[in-house]
């Protein structure tokens, strides 16, 4: 059967490309398509961006799919809910199902939409079967994991146990993306875990781990990690950086050294090594340098480090998150001394914050001095368990823009007015880099997120962006 797969972009790079590089490529659906090739079925991918509602419908008529998959997070949902039910009108015996993280946490308000089923959890199982059934002339049924309007009812059906070994999964599919990435010579990622041991109140993982039996958390091994290097490698011989994609590279040392051990192999085995790079989550009293070490030796380039509040109290009685700001010195330390790059990963106007709080967010990063750093917004995604404690503290507005998230404040706090919190966002390259930068590249900065923070500007940058690239072209010939 042929099985079309929908991805949306909030900040397309063009038209005809909407995702920029690798990075954007989403796991969750390449881990089904490829699923479902190995069973024999054909899968295709379209990516809408709001430019392009159309394209949904076009690709429709093009392929002819039995059944439609869509995914996307909470921002997503009403775009994708709107072209769906504009489809639905035309292609009235299609099958339309949506998962990913929204779906996971928050079913009943995705069966508000026009979609026939909605995904809770893990999706490779359940899709194959409702493939299968439709394939078969039946309309989908008593498949685990899957809601399903059926006759004007909900027919709410068991959770599937999450997957215990990720090396029976076939390597993702990539070859599907390739019509929708502008720069195919750009950084891949490889997912080599899935789950997160972390209970953050502001991240779905929380929830997400409660919806289905069994282990939540888990690595693929090694050997695995680098037969799909090496695929990858021989594809596509000169790519040099690979962002190794998991929750935290350090949840388990002994699986680390190993995964360690096997790179620096892969490496010597090849004539162009690769770099690498990853996440690594601070826990209490840690000490890195013997991993940073084995880091360091396998071949990576960098760490990104969630530092997220630089307040204790924040951190612990808000996100809990229990490190002390020394545990983040003390591996930022670490990690430079062992030669790796360091990326921080901060947020602002988080719940019950201050600007006193947010000044020690600064002071952190002042001190850690990260190669880059991301300062996101916090959102309140429903579902978490943030979101509700920030109904109950009555600081949610009324209509969030949920375009863009991330980029602009959403909450009404008492100690840190929005429009505070909007300056310090625009201004933070200069409050953590001023004075150890140069001004030209401060100022360069506060531009770029200046520009990122408004719709309207993005395009006009991409546009800029674009006739610059092709002037650089010509002038190349």
């Amino acid at each position: 059967m042929r099985v079309l797969f929908v991805y949306s972009e909030q900040d397309p790079y063009s038209i005809e490309k909407p995702l920029e590089t690798w990075e954007r490529m989403q796991f969750g659906i390449s881990y089904i398509s490829s699923f479902l090739k190995r069973e024999g079925h054909e899968t295709e991918l379209v990516v809408l961006s709001r430019e392009t509602p159309e394209l949904l419908e076009t690709e429709m008529m093009r392929f002819d799919p039995g059944i439609v998959c869509c995914t996307g997070v909470y921002s997503e949902f009403p775009f994708l809910s709107e072209v769906v039910t504009s489809a639905r009108k035309k292609f009235k015996d299609v099958f339309f199902m949506f998962g990913g993280p929204h779906a996971t946490i928050s079913p009943f308000d995705c069966l508000k939409g026009p979609f026939d089923a909605i995904c809770v959890g893990e999706g490779e199982y359940p899709t194959l079967e409702a493939v299968t059934q439709i394939e078969r002339g039946r309309y989908p049924s008593k498949i685990p994991n899957l809601y399903i309007k059926n006759r004007g009812k909900i027919e709410v059906n068991k959770p599937r146990a999450f997957i215990d070994d990720l090396d029976s999964l076939p390597f993702p599919d990539r070859k599907m993306w390739e019509r929708w990435i502008y720069n195919l010579n750009s950084r891949p990622s490889v997912l080599v875990g899935r789950g997160c041991p972390f209970k953050c109140t502001y991240c779905s993982n929380h929830a997400i781990a409660k919806v289905s039996p069994g282990k939540y958390v888990r690595l693929r091994s090694p050997d695995n990690i680098v037969a799909e290097l090496s695929e990858m490698k021989k594809e596509k011989p000169d790519f040099g950086e690979i962002y190794l994609e998991v929750e935290t590279l350090g949840v388990n040392r002994k699986w680390a050294y190993a995964l360690c051990e096997k790179l620096a192999r892969f490496n010597r085995s090849q004539d162009s090594p690769v770099l690498f790079g990853s996440n690594l989550r601070i826990t209490p009293g840690a000490r890195y340098d013997d991993l940073f070490e084995a880091f360091a030796e396998c071949g990576f380039r960098f760490i990104n480090i969630g530092l997220e509040s630089g307040s204790a109290r924040i951190r612990s009685k808000v996100l809990e998150r229990n490190y002390s700001n020394a545990d983040v010195i003390r591996a930022v330390k670490s990690a430079k001394r062992h030669g790796l790059q360091v990326g921080m990963y901060n947020l602002i106007g988080i719940p019950g914050e201050t600007r006193r709080d947010f000044r020690e967010t600064v002071r952190m990063n002042r001190i850690c001095q990260p190669d880059w750093y991301l300062m996101s917004v916090f959102f309140p995604y429903p579902g978490t368990v943030l979101h509700d404690r920030c109904a109950e503290m009555g600081i949610l507005i009324d209509a969030p823009d949920i375009e863009l998230e991330r980029r602009k404040p959403v909450l009404k706090l008492p100690g840190f007015s929005k429009s505070q919190v909007r300056r310090r966002l625009t201004f933070s390259p200069l409050l953590i880099y001023g004075g150890f930068r140069p001004a030209r590249e401060v100022a360069w900065l506060i531009a770029m997120g200046r520009i990122f923070s408004d719709r309207k500007l993005i395009l006009g940058y991409r546009k800029f962006e674009r006739f610059v690239s092709k002037v650089r072209a010509y002038r190349g010939r």
